[in-house]
């Protein structure tokens, strides 16, 4: 072999590993970002409990001074004066009941029976479906020990009953048809109990349902943002890892990730969505997403939780950590300053449903935008 000959082997051989090289250089930092694993040898460090206390600078009690706590705390050294009582802050607790029949949204019939009927009758009597067309068809009675309207239960006694049908929903507005659905199926119950219904005019009622229809149209309020990846995909379990960080949890179907609000029972603050096979994949560390959608339901979420300015941060802090970039639906780039003019108007449209009784979050709002 010549020189020659020799040195374009070599040369060749260099070219194909610079290619192997760079192939593999560009597999790796394309390839979809996966989530770290827990470090076996760095645990993380229990949390240190530390009990209440009024003096924020107190500092740690030496071990030495617990001894004999096993034997309970002597009570002549625990008073409390019943001023400091009164002025400690009480826990604040929801007390908004369950979502009942409301003239607001509602067309009510009263069902006048001509004797008190059992719970268990009335459970009996209940037509199988509580929907009229697309609207929700409920029956609540009076209950004659507690005087308070309530959905039929057994071992309870009531001396009245009324039926409704909503107005409006995000399906439309209440038409002639589902009034009719609702006049039949609140006739059966009257028939079954032997009461005697009585019905508001139908046009009257439906024109009402298209007034509010129309509000409601008009101030339904639902943000989506996208959150697009700069360069390298990200998996499926990359995704579920940082959302968890900032507190989501997983929603009820594939792919659906939601920031629970600040009381149980109430809608999600926010949604975040992402492609529904790759959350289905066997390795969730093996699917590639471009994209996941960060969601925002503003008549479901009261004004106090500020979920808006709740999006904004948990978008940025996504952005940072997985090296995205925050678009609108149409995936063009959204500056910072352009979600200002988004958090006015919204301020505005919460003080237009507080003015309409809709107040966002409440619970005739959550019926009425669902």
């Amino acid at each position: 072999m010549s020189t020659l000959q020799l040195s374009l082997a070599i040369i060749g051989g260099l070219v194909l590993a610079f290619i192997v090289a760079y192939n593999t250089w560009t597999s790796r930092r394309n390839a979809p970002k996966r989530a770290v694993p827990p470090d076996p040898d760095h645990p993380a460090e229990p949390t240190v409990r530390q009990e209440p206390g009024f003096d924020a600078a107190a500092t740690p009690v030496p071990a030495g001074d617990y001894h004999g706590l096993d034997r309970g705390p002597d009570p002549l050294e625990h008073t409390v004066d019943v001023d400091d009582a009164l002025q400690m802050p009480v826990p604040a607790f929801s007390l908004e009941r369950r979502p009942g029949l409301d003239a607001l949204i509602d067309v009510i019939a009263p069902l006048q029976p001509e004797n008190v009927v059992s719970g268990d009758a009335a459970l009996a009597a209940l037509p199988p479906t509580r929907r009229a067309g697309s609207k929700p068809f409920a029956v609540e009675g009076l209950n004659e020990s507690t005087q308070q309207w309530e959905t039929p239960a057994p071992g309870q006694r009531y001396q009245s009953f009324q039926a409704g049908v909503q107005l409006a929903n995000r399906m439309g507005a209440l038409n002639e048809i589902e009034f009719s659905e609702f006049v039949v199926k609140a006739q059966a119950f009257a028939d079954a109990i032997n009461a005697a219904p009585d019905f508001p005019d139908m046009l009257q009622e439906v024109a009402r349902a298209r007034e509010l229809d129309q509000f409601a149209s008009d101030h339904d309020a639902q943000l989506a943002f996208m959150l697009r990846a700069r360069q390298a995909a990200w998996s499926a379990g990359y995704v579920q890892q940082n959302a968890a960080r900032l507190g989501f949890v997983h929603g009820a179907m594939p792919g659906r990730l939601v920031l629970p609000a600040g009381a149980q029972g109430l809608p999600p603050l926010l949604t975040l969505g992402y492609d529904t096979q790759a959350a289905l994949a066997e390795d969730p560390d093996q699917s590639a997403i471009r994209e996941v959608t960060l969601s925002l339901d503003v008549s479901q979420v009261h004004r106090t939780e500020q979920p808006f300015t709740r999006l904004r941060e948990v978008a940025a802090a996504l952005c940072e950590a997985m090296d995205g970039v925050l678009c609108d639906q149409n995936g063009t780039a959204l500056p910072a300053m352009a979600m200002d003019p988004i958090a006015v108007d919204l301020e505005l449209l919460y003080d237009q449903l507080d003015g309409r009784d809709l107040s966002a979050g409440s619970v005739l709002a959550r019926r009425l935008f669902s």
